[in-house]
């Protein structure tokens, strides 16, 4: 039988590779239903329940004979190299009909996590009792320093694999490169069980060849696959879509994971596709009419329309924070963006604002999703941070998104910013698809409250955006007596989650 210190080894390997499946799981996930508190929430519980049930499966295995149980842990690591590699596949195939038939975005992240990765899970969750009970039996007058050295091992490759996953493997290899890498590994760990259960004369036949090479050949057949990511960065999975209407007309859509971030038109910097891009655009500069020269500050560059636009209208000093440099990349090789244009900070928004004493005349905030949102950028600490960094007559614009049947996150945005902020506006498109459950809003808050009340953005289509009356506002705010949102309280997720 293997000694301790082999027994050792293959747990901590079988440790690390799980883990790595575990934050892979997160990224494969995110083209399809977004990064959000539920994805990792549901990544990790379905993992749990996934090794739970592969530790009871051990359990039982583990009271056979040693080199029974071995043959047995080998064939477990089969099936997770099988598995592993498939997910891929699963996942792909998956994710159409679940996403359509569960209409809940929540639910559809709970059913393709359980779907794609809790095979992987359960399998890797055999070898710990076999191994466990192996070097117990090993060393019976140690039993206790086995068993511990076991556990030890399990938690040292637990943390090996999250740190390769984290920081090298998803970085250097994407997330398909990386659970190749997982694949190969547990066939390793796999023919070394077969090796160490004297089944070596039935290994060496057919069916335990095409039991290592299936999952091999699979893996193989991941890697052949399209990339859903035009690229994979170590914050998103970046996709640049062309919807041109022609050839001399060219458009393009950034997606970030499975949302459009943002749309450029090739031809006309100044075009604003969508509403939340003609509000934030048009909202922003009658805020600074009067001023023939000012400053903004940008929270999330994205396909940077925007900085573009203001960036060629001249007389705008332009600084974007963008926490993904590749995000940066992209938007000057396919959406017609010049860095030489505009100040670009490649760090989260809150910490440039925090060590940087520059002080701007406008500051836009944009980094609503559809079911999530940058919890500390939407609390009363940093809102009074934002205030902090205005000059005199300055004015935050932010861009929100909320369920029309709830309201309960634009309720508590504004009471938030209520407490800090003299005058709070919320501005709609009165064009808005009352057939959509969700909508975009754009708050305004400042010292003095804006001129107008309706503004008009022309290019290429005519658009407007009004002001909601502040007593429709306050009645919103009374009716659901919403929290002021704080870096200890901000339950973003829950706010944002679908309406009932």
């Amino acid at each position: 039988m293997p000694g301790l210190w082999i027994l050792v080894t293959i747990q901590a390997a079988v440790a690390a590779a799980s883990l790595v499946v575990e934050i892979v799981a997160g990224r494969m996930l995110a083209p399809y239903v977004g990064m959000s508190l539920y994805t990792w929430t549901s990544v990790i519980a379905v993992v749990l329940a996934g090794f739970s049930a592969g530790h009871w499966a051990g359990g039982r295995l583990a009271e056979w004979p040693a080199a029974r149980a071995l043959r047995a842990n080998g064939w477990a690591m089969v099936l997770a190299a099988l598995t592993t590699a498939g997910a891929v596949f699963v996942l792909r195939l998956a994710a159409p009909p679940v996403i359509t038939a569960l209409h809940d975005p929540v639910a559809s992240i709970v059913a393709l996590t359980m779907a794609a990765f809790f095979l992987p899970s359960f399998f890797a969750g055999i070898p710990a009792p076999i191994l466990a009970q192996i070097a117990v039996m090993g060393q019976p007058e140690k039993s206790g320093r086995a068993l511990g050295a076991m556990f030890a091992a399990g938690a040292v490759g637990a943390i090996a694999g999250t740190l390769l996953a984290g920081f090298v493997f998803i970085s250097w290899l994407g997330s398909v490169g990386t659970l190749t890498v997982v694949t190969l590994v547990y066939a390793a760990l796999a023919a070394q069980s077969f090796v160490s259960g004297r089944q070596v004369a039935r290994f060496a036949l057919a069916p335990g060849l095409v039991a290592l090479l299936l999952p091999l050949g699979l893996a193989g057949a991941a890697l052949m696959q399209p990339d859903p990511c035009t690229e994979e960065s170590d914050y998103f999975c970046i996709r640049v879509v062309d919807v041109s209407p022609t050839p001399d007309d060219p458009v393009r859509l950034m997606v970030l994971d499975h949302l459009v971030h943002g749309i450029a038109d090739g031809a006309d910097p100044f075009a604003m596709l969508t509403p939340h891009g003609m509000m934030q655009d048009g909202l922003s500069r009658m805020r600074m009419e009067d001023r023939p020269r000012w400053s903004g500050f940008v929270i999330g560059g994205g396909s940077y329309t925007v900085p573009r636009s203001w960036a060629e209208r001249g007389g705008i000093d332009v600084t974007v924070a963008e926490i993904d440099p590749v995000v940066t990349e992209v938007a000057a090789r396919d959406f017609w963006f010049d860095p030489e244009q505009a100040r670009v900070v490649h760090a989260d928004a809150r910490i440039v604002l925090t060590r940087e004493d520059t002080r701007y005349d406008l500051i836009l905030g944009d980094a609503f999703t559809d079911i999530a949102a940058p919890p500390h950028l939407i609390t009363h600490e940093f809102f009074a941070l934002v205030q902090a960094r205005l000059n005199p007559g300055g004015a935050y614009v932010m861009t929100v998104i909320d369920h029309m049947e709830r309201l309960d996150v634009l309720a508590a945005l504004v009471r938030t910013l209520d407490s800090l902020f003299p005058s709070v506006e919320v501005w709609a498109d009165p064009g808005h698809d009352p057939a959509e459950s969700r909508r975009v809003f754009m708050i305004i808050a400042g010292e003095t409250p804006s001129p107008v009340s309706r503004i008009e953005h022309h290019g290429p289509a005519p658009r407007e955006a009004i002001r909601v009356a502040a007593a429709s506002v306050a009645a919103i705010i009374a009716d659901r007596d919403p929290p002021v949102l704080t870096d200890d309280y901000a339950p973003i997720d829950r706010l944002l989650g679908r309406g009932s």
